[in-house]
């Protein structure tokens, strides 16, 4: 096995390589918007570190979200384009998912929350009952909404950072932003268990701001 794991549904473009056993080498840059410009350069960084190219690769697994559509769509389109070119599996999983991951890797046990910055005053969120089990499907609310729901339990990630009034205990160490390399063992993890992974569906959790205009306007003779 050879997987690439590759997110950017939170501020990092974050990149990492899994050969089964251990995370070979990984890349993150945390920049909002530059998605687009920073996730082929990390993934030519990864691949050269692990000393490998990209035509070795047999599956890839991508942060499915939730995040902001910009964001997010670059790496699910990058790793759809590269499972078509290649010929290999493409997987998703809950961005959420690998923040908890990482979080039990960092020592978190027990109960917890995991939130991410949705912007607009936000927080997308989920409850994890421990590192590998979430109890709650992603949602996207108002921290002060949140505050009763999420009370006495500790919170990990950027939006609980950003809120601490709602998100009152955030444990020092705790990672801020998605880790590539926690997803990769963390669908490593279960593709060993047997289980089968998700496609790559995006979870924008949020309908789009464009829209069509209501009333167009006839600028063609009748």
């Amino acid at each position: 096995m050879l997987l690439l794991a590759l997110d950017t549904a939170t501020p990092a473009v974050t990149v990492a390589l899994h050969d089964g056993s251990a995370v070979l080498a990984e890349s993150a840059d945390v920049d909002a918007r530059r998605h687009g410009e920073l996730l082929l350069p990390a993934v030519h960084r990864t691949l050269k570190a692990a000393g490998t190219e990209l035509g070795a690769v047999t599956e890839i697994v991508v942060g499915a979200g939730p995040g902001p559509y910009t964001g997010l769509r670059v790496g699910l389109v990058t790793a759809a384009t590269f499972g078509s070119a290649l010929g290999v599996p493409v997987h998703g999983l809950c961005t959420l998912d690998g923040i908890a991951y990482a979080a039990g890797q960092a020592g978190l046990e027990g109960p917890f929350v995991v939130a991410t910055d949705a912007r607009r005053k936000e927080v997308y969120w989920a409850r994890y009952d421990d590192a590998r089990t979430r109890v709650t499907e992603p949602a996207v609310d108002h921290p002060a909404d949140l505050a009763e729901r999420v009370a006495g339990l500790p919170a990990v990630g950027a939006g609980a950072l950003l809120y601490p009034a709602a998100f009152a205990d955030v444990p020092p160490g705790m990672p801020e932003h998605q880790s590539a390399g926690a997803l990769a063992s963390l669908a490593v993890e279960k593709l060993a268990r047997g289980e089968e992974l998700p496609p790559p569906r995006p979870l924008y959790l949020r309908r789009p701001d464009a829209k069509v205009p209501a009333n167009y306007k006839v600028v063609t003779p009748r």
